[in-house]
């Protein structure tokens, strides 16, 4: 075995791919989830689950007593951008004082190595496209606040204790499921563009909203770059093997330095699925950009990360088998 890795939220969609990445890859993998969003049956063997909060503190020193972790992968969060703006303090207490609490517990038991889902959405509305990580955070909402003021928690804990070794996972657009049909996106109510899409070609929704066509862009809808969960996953390993090797600390931006607008998309998901569905053109959202487009240089360069699934009809395929597989279609 390479090493025991806590992985926080990893029940949940990226972290679950992860969690198999990882398996594959030869270390040992605890998962500590509360599954108020994550699915129990995505811990696959032979993880290990134990349902729990981060606000518990005994039973997550207990868990690190028992256990003498080597590295931690944290997850573990809430990502809804309106419900951000509707309930904030949910955002700071899950995401930035309890990440502030398990760094706590990982200086009390030694282990300092410690990676963070972070998100593009501490960029808030670049002017530089693609977007490099020297790119001064600026979040327009409470939950791209809480992910900042999180990793200000790391990068501060990591200056005062010198063993303690970090790397900052930025991600733009996940999209995708396991290519062998093992895992994919559960959550229910979900608002990424991909899985909605391929659930109105499934006539699970009635009609897919587009919001905004006046976009300074070559068709008038926003532009993202989407990275396949499972190359996202690989990004993970490649970052704890990383740090256990070079020791060196960093942010790391997650994309492929290209997009696609959401009419692009919504026409790969119909010549995927072969379905046509209804198409409603909507109003813009407040605070979304135009174009949000990834520089990975850095993490190619730094981590000789290659992406594998770099081909937008195979991610949205592989996210359609998985919504047919999910709903029993």
């Amino acid at each position: 075995m390479k090493g025991k890795i806590l992985v926080t939220g990893g029940a949940g969609y990226i972290g679950s791919h992860t969690v198999l990445t990882l398996l594959e890859s030869g270390y040992e993998v605890v998962v500590y989830d509360n599954l108020s969003t994550g699915k129990k049956e995505a811990v696959l063997p032979p993880a290990k689950l134990v349902a729990g909060d981060l606000e518990d503190q005994l039973k997550l020193e207990a868990l690190f007593k028992k256990e003498k972790f080597t590295g931690i992968i944290h997850f573990a969060a809430s990502i809804v951008v309106p419900e951000s703006v509707e309930n904030p303090l949910k955002y700071y207490l899950n995401n930035t004082v309890n990440t502030t609490r398990l760094i706590h517990t990982a200086l009390k038991f030694e282990v300092s190595n410690f990676i963070f889902s972070s998100t593009a959405a501490v960029y808030g509305l670049p002017e530089q496209i693609p977007v490099p990580e020297t790119t001064p955070v600026n979040p327009i909402n409470p939950y791209g606040r809480s992910k900042v003021m999180s990793e200000w928690v790391i990068e501060d804990t990591a200056f005062a204790h010198k063993q303690f070794k970090y790397i900052i996972l930025r991600y733009f657009n996940v999209a995708g499921a396991d290519p062998q049909g093992r895992l994919g996106q559960c959550t229910p109510r979900a608002t990424h563009l991909i899985k909605v899409a391929c659930q109105t070609a499934l006539g699970l929704r009635d009609k897919l909203e587009i919001y905004g066509t006046d976009y300074p862009t070559p068709d008038g809808t926003g532009v993202r770059d989407y990275i396949h969960v499972m190359d996202l996953a690989k990004v993970h390993v490649l970052a704890l093997e990383h740090l256990q090797t070079t020791r060196q600390a960093g942010i790391y931006n997650c994309g492929y330095g290209h997009g696609y607008s959401v009419r692009e998309i919504v026409d790969t998901v119909k010549k995927v699925s072969g379905k046509n569905f209804k198409v409603v053109e909507s109003a813009r959202r407040p605070g979304d950009p135009a174009i949000l487009v990834a520089d990975p240089t850095k993490i190619k360069t730094n981590m000789h990360w290659q992406p594998e699934w770099d081909d937008i009809e195979e991610i949205v395929r592989t996210a359609y088998l998985w919504e047919k597989k999910l709903n029993n279609l």
